[in-house]
């Protein structure tokens, strides 16, 4: 299973951007894993919340082939512990799925078409995170997952 991350915006800290890069290589002894960043929009300030999540979900899912099974993570979907987690990825692996495409929306979530498109919704936290944390906390938490799966010694439970 290949395992795709697709964010809008790039990550002009460069603190956090090295902490990406390196739990993007780590991913990779594990699972093929692609960061696949969609440009920030231009001219948004001429732009509805609602305009600016339709064209933003038109350009997640050009990203997308038909076979994608798409995660939308989203304040309302599910909750998981890291082990909870690792075995969520597990049984995606398990049935035989090519790409599973987690998807991190813009400032105002995602437009109906993605939430249609989506095959489920994790939630990270109740709380609220800067786009760029969380891209790194989803990176590390599949790491984290695999670790776990290969009873490696990452995790402590």
């Amino acid at each position: 299973m290949n395992i795709k991350l697709i964010a809008i915006g790039k990550t002009d800290n460069k603190n956090l951007q090295a902490l990406i890069d390196e739990y993007t290589k780590r991913l990779g002894f594990y699972v093929k894993f692609e960061l696949d960043i969609i440009p920030d929009i231009k001219n948004v300030k001429n732009l509805s919340e609602s305009e600016q999540k339709i064209k933003e979900g038109q350009l997640i899912l050009s990203k997308l082939s038909p076979t994608d099974q798409l995660i939308v993570l989203d304040e309302n979907g599910k909750e998981f512990n890291s082990v909870g987690f690792s075995d969520f990825l597990q049984k995606k692996m398990n049935s035989g799925i090519k790409t599973l495409a987690f998807v991190i929306g813009g400032p105002y979530g995602f437009s109906e078409e993605v939430y249609q498109k989506a095959q489920g919704k994790v939630s990270l936290s109740q709380m609220t995170f800067s786009h760029q944390m969380v891209r790194l906390f989803v990176i590390e938490q599949i790491y984290r997952s695999f670790t776990i799966l290969n009873n490696e010694p990452y995790h402590h439970s």
